[in-house]
This record gives C-alpha cells, structure tokens and sequence, in this order.
C-alpha cells in the first residue's frame, strides 16, 4: 500500500506501556494484523523477553534461532532474524528470553540506546519494502522500550478500562518527552487506544469520560471490547481477525486500523 506524501521507509511505531495485562502484545498482533488486511506489509519486531507476540503468531521456540537478541547486537544478517508467518504480508523479528539480560549486557556499549534504531534502518531492509514496523515493548521502562522509543516515529498506548488506568500513564508520557528532548525530536504520541472494554460496565465508562477529559484527541475513537474470541486466539497461534473473523474483536481491530491510516493520512497530506 503506498501513499506518496508519506516519507520514504515505514512508519515505526512502538506498542508501550509499563503496566502488564493492558493488551498490549494482542493490540501488536491484531493491530498488524488488520493493517495487513488494508493492504499494508508489516514487521512486528518482539522486544519482549516473554515473547508472547512470537508465540501467538506461531512461531515456535525452536525456531527462534535468531532474534531480536541478535538484531540489537548485530551478530546476524536481516534475513537471518525476519521471519515470515502465516498471516499473509505480516513478518516478525521474534524473541526469546535471552533479551530478559540485554539491560546488563548492553550497558558498557556506547550506542546502548540506538541499537534498535540503526537496526531498523539497515540499507538491508529496503528489500522488504515494509509501509508499518509494529514494536512490541516489555511492560517496563527499561533500555529496551527506550530503544524503541529511539527507534519509532511514535508510541501507540494501549490503556486498559479498569481503576487507576491514567495512574501509570504519567510516567510513560514523562519518558516520552524525556526521549524527545534527548534523543528523538520527532517522537509524537499515537495515541491512546481503551483495551477490554465493556460498555455495560460503568467504571469502563468513567476510564473513557477520564481519558478523554485529560487527553482529548489523542484518545483513538475506537474502543477494543473485552471479547472472549480476542483472548482464545494466541492459543491456537493466530491473530483474532484469523481465529474468528466475524467476532466483535475482530471487528474492533479493523476499525482501530482504518482509524490510524486515515489519522497518518491526514498528517501526511
């Protein structure tokens, strides 16, 4: 899918928040997902030790030879650690615990905190001709995320529906602005998309009234509704829109893409 007022290379956008449980690898993988069925190529780059994002694309640990691990230390050619899978245009750069050291590991290199970037722009990865590169951050703020920070043009913030969701975000949009004035002018927020939402529920209600109140637009239109077909499908190794197409899930992801393409749209013109 080519726009040309958009600037050569793939937008990058990195998949953060330091709270576990928020939605954030099944947001990479759907959210990928449904841009792949706009048309788009896709790389979702696993910066997770857990490596939830590889799993639930089925890739198994086996077959993990290469990672993101490798990627950041730049023992292995591109092609050696992009792997394709199933889900037609999407790729995944998978990981591995190995990762869970790389905070101690890369302290002593000088260029600890663009590993990712310089990786991502590899005169190697023209070939791939990618429009999005998805980054699926640990729920810390550690080197990693902010090695993706580095790396991404922006941060898409998955924000569950619960009690003291705006709590943690403070400290998240404090690293972003810290990132920005040190290392990545161009950072901006993506926004803000409400995960395991439920409309008959009141304090799911009140999260989106707070998130609204606080951010305005930055909060995507779009809610991900707490939906059993979303939770199922990393068993069976696929993104919800593959699982259970038809299902509300689903559904929510492809509006959540068609919102971020017209939203890049928009910016680029």
């Amino acid at each position: 899918m080519s726009d040309p007022t958009r600037p050569k290379g793939p937008k990058i956008i990195a998949v953060a928040n330091q709270k576990g449980g928020v939605g954030k690898t099944t947001t990479a993988i759907n959210l990928a997902a449904a841009l792949v069925e706009e048309g788009c190529k896709v790389l979702l780059v696993d910066l997770d030790p857990q490596g939830n994002a590889s799993t639930g694309l089925g890739v198994e640990v086996e077959d993990r030879t290469h990672t993101t691990y490798d990627l950041l230390t730049g023992d292995v050619e591109l092609d050696e650690v992009i792997q394709t899978t199933e889900s037609g245009n999407m790729s995944i750069v998978p990981a591995t615990v190995d990762l869970s050291s790389a905070d101690i590991e890369l302290m002593s290199n000088e260029k600890r905190s663009f590993l990712l970037h310089d990786a991502l722009r590899q005169t190697a990865m023209d070939k791939y001709d990618l429009d999005y590169i998805l980054i699926d951050c640990p729920p810390s703020l550690n080197l990693l995320t902010v090695n993706a920070m580095i790396a991404a043009n922006s941060v898409l913030i998955p924000l569950q529906s619960e009690f003291f969701a705006l709590e943690g975000l403070s400290q998240l949009m404090l690293t972003v602005r810290e990132v920005r004035q040190t290392a990545n002018a161009g950072l901006r927020i993506e926004g803000i998309v409400l995960t395991m939402f439920d409309a008959r529920n009141n304090l799911s209600q009140q999260v989106e009234q707070d998130a609204r109140d606080n951010l305005g637009d930055l909060v995507f239109e779009t809610k991900i509704p707490r939906n059993v077909r979303v939770s199922e499908a990393p068993s069976f190794a696929q993104p919800v829109l593959e699982y259970d197409p038809t299902s509300k899930g689903a559904e929510a992801y492809r509006a959540l893409a068609k919102e971020l393409l017209a939203k890049n749209f928009q910016v680029a013109a």
